[in-house]
């Protein structure tokens, strides 16, 4: 108890401190935006038309060099009306794919054969790279919402696609070889297999480049997702597979979140995750995918990833997230004093900070490795994460009955490490009855705020 006696008195400066540096970190937050937060305005489009857009969003290393790590993933979202078709293309990325709502038909095509799957809300699928692909929204009401996971091969944290048929703006690549190469390949003349396989503008009828000139001044890339009909829709339908409700997960079909039980799960929310150690397409790239789903004034509480980097997108819903970090670890020039502070011996005492934001519907937030935080839910929340470098990935939570990381600690030293008694913290630490999700709002309060009400009713 001699120990303990000074250890507290540091603790109390070291919480008062830190009380000053919480409060002084709404101000900051003012001055410095929240470099956790993606807003949706920090997507970017790439094509959009009266069918549809594809948006990608800011490279995460150029936003803060806390992303370092970051620097090969980009995550891209593509959005079509009802029976519209995103034309046949590749990419030289690894895609994962994510449906956030409306029903599609994806078309995979290998050498010898094609396959083609119904996709709804919560599937999920990889599309290796160089694999050629084409999406259909075959839904006659509701708009199709795709989120993509792209890790490049060639250059980090930039991609290209290479479209099979042309546009304006953009040539089929087939174009790009010789004539003598596609006549050799083709066994055709050039001028048949340009009529056939290559658009070229110039014989097209005048009314039709026209119309193709108008559509120009409203969009970057016209054709890239085009109308269909209903028949077309039948049409590649046909033989399609659905997501597999199977324990196990295919190496090349889709999978749903849904068709699992939650990791997390009671009154307040649910948790439903795939991990790269359950399916044989996340493991090769140590991705995780996990879907969260918050009940209104309900809490996901405190916790931490042990290796992950999680990459969260807000779907439906309102909330609110506080994530815990080191004072300005998001500036270089504070980050090189602290490593020539460090090398030279001297002691600094690191300040946390907390970073909070609202969420709304198409924002982002990213929750790196090692740094807690909570999420609380204004209105039912849906999110949507990609975690990175997920492999032997640990989520250790620092409140709620079940699965207690601090709950762990041996009562000797939590005498050292805590300012109460190893009976003051255990007591704490099962006031919380609920576990992984609870109330947003403080049992006390929450009774506090009856006995008002009660006495106001009364008077």
């Amino acid at each position: 108890m001699a120990i303990k006696a000074p250890f507290q008195l540091l603790m109390l400066l070291g919480i008062i401190s830190l009380a000053s540096s919480l409060s002084v970190s709404s101000r900051h937050d003012q001055e410095n935006p929240n470099p956790f937060l993606f807003k949706y305005n920090r997507f970017q489009t790439l094509f959009e038309n009266e069918n549809g857009h594809i948006r990608l969003l800011q490279r995460f290393d150029k936003r803060s060099e806390i992303f370092e790590n970051l620097q090969n993933y980009r995550l891209l979202e593509y959005n079509s009306k009802p029976h519209t078709l995103f034309l046949p293309q590749h990419n030289d990325a690894d895609f994962i794919l994510a449906v956030l709502s409306g029903r599609a038909i994806l078309t995979v095509l290998n050498s010898n054969d094609r396959n083609s799957f119904n996709l709804e809300r919560g599937d999920t699928i990889k599309l290796p790279a160089g694999t050629i692909a084409y999406l259909a929204n075959q839904d006659d009401k509701q708009d199709l919402r795709v989120l993509d996971l792209v890790i490049p091969l060639n250059k980090p944290g930039q991609f290209q696609s290479f479209l099979l048929s042309g546009s304006e703006n953009q040539q089929s690549f087939l174009s790009g070889f010789s004539k003598n190469i596609l006549e050799a390949s083709f066994n055709a003349d050039y001028e048949e297999i340009e009529r056939v396989l290559i658009e070229e503008r110039e014989k097209e009828p005048q009314h039709r480049r026209d119309l193709r000139d108008r559509r120009r001044h409203q969009s970057s890339e016209a054709n890239v997702i085009v109308k269909v009909s209903r028949e077309q829709i039948e049409e590649l339908s046909k033989n399609a597979k659905s997501s597999s409700k199977k324990s196990v997960s295919s190496e090349s079909e889709p999978f749903n979140l849904g068709n699992r039980d939650p990791i997390y799960s009671n009154k307040f929310g649910n948790f439903l995750e795939i991990t790269p150690e359950k399916n044989p397409q996340l493991q090769d790239l140590g991705i995780l995918v996990n879907a969260v789903e918050i009940k209104e004034g309900s809490l996901l509480l405190p916790h931490y990833n042990s290796r992950a980097t999680l990459i969260v997108a807000a779907v439906e819903g309102k909330g609110e997230f506080e994530l815990v970090g080191q004072r300005n670890e998001n500036q270089q020039e504070q980050r090189e004093e602290d490593e020539e502070e460090e090398e030279e011996g001297q002691d600094r005492s690191r300040q946390v900070q907390r970073y909070r934001a609202r969420l709304s519907p198409g924002d982002v937030f990213v929750i790196p490795a090692g740094h807690p935080v909570a999420v609380s839910a204004s209105s039912n929340l849906y999110l949507v994460g990609f975690g990175i470098n997920a492999e032997n990935n640990q989520r250790n939570f620092l409140a709620g009955e079940e699965d207690n990381v601090i709950s762990q600690i041996h009562r000797p030293v939590k005498e050292l490490a805590f300012p109460g008694s190893a009976q003051q913290v255990d007591r704490l630490l099962k006031n919380q009855k609920q576990s992984y999700f609870a109330n947003a709002q403080p049992q006390q309060r929450k009774e506090e705020s009856q006995r008002k009400r009660g006495h106001v009713s009364s008077i």
